[in-house]
């Protein structure tokens, strides 16, 4: 069982991921917080495994709250959460030990989809997150290749780099394989790209997924 903490200084939205999380046979949700002060005593209380952190708190920010939670909680897992609109640099948050970074924009399905996947040791980003991450690093013309990128391209990109076939893309996604593989083609068409391998190492050389350890050396990308 999946035991999540849930801060955001709107009692709304809290609802709203309550009620996402109810009906979720692995998950329960073990408490909820309003500002970074009260996260840190919360954390303290249930001991969640994974946090939801909305990174525009009053008081303490999501950010140092991240920092001091992870300090003292280091097995904690927490997700940054953002309004899409307000997107403040993603690597920070990264940086302060977040497993995950999604905007409360993104559906029901991925807020779960991310939970699992940072509960289980892993790592999550939204499309609109990778893609913002990588246009900090790279250079002119990769940066505009990814910028041309619609909000779909962008997601079938990372998950091919992650291992998705098609037809599990388009189970996902509940669309057609013949409109994935539409994406597909657009995709590798305007990064110049020719096939799954080459989507791949472009994903992980501009950080849309992270870099295995065993390729990190020098000349494999």
């Amino acid at each position: 069982m999946i035991r999540v903490l849930l801060v955001d200084d709107h009692a709304l939205v809290r609802t709203g991921f309550r009620l996402i999380l109810s009906g979720q046979l692995d998950m329960i949700v073990v408490g909820e917080a309003e500002s970074g002060e009260q996260a840190l005593q919360r954390v303290r209380e249930h001991q969640p495994d994974v946090i939801l952190m909305d990174m525009h708190l009053p008081g303490i920010s999501g950010l140092e709250a991240t920092a001091r939670i992870l300090r003292q909680h280091p097995q904690t897992r927490i997700i940054a959460l953002t309004a899409l609109d307000a997107m403040p640099t993603p690597r920070k948050f990264l940086e302060a030990g977040a497993a995950g970074f999604l905007t409360k924009a993104c559906a029901a399905e991925e807020l779960l989809r991310a939970i699992r996947r940072v509960a289980d040791g892993g790592k999550y980003l939204s499309p609109e997150v990778a893609q913002s991450i990588a246009l900090e690093s790279v250079g002119v013309h990769a940066s505009q290749c990814l910028d041309a990128l619609t909000k779909r391209e962008m997601e079938v990109l990372i998950s091919t780099a992650r291992g998705e076939n098609m037809a599990m893309m388009a189970k996902r996604m509940h669309l057609s394989i013949k409109t994935i593989a539409t994406h597909k083609y657009n995709t590798c068409n305007k990064l110049g790209l020719e096939n799954d391998v080459e989507l791949t190492h472009f994903a992980m050389r501009h950080g849309l997924i992270p870099m295995p350890a065993e390729a990190r050396g020098p000349g494999l990308l």
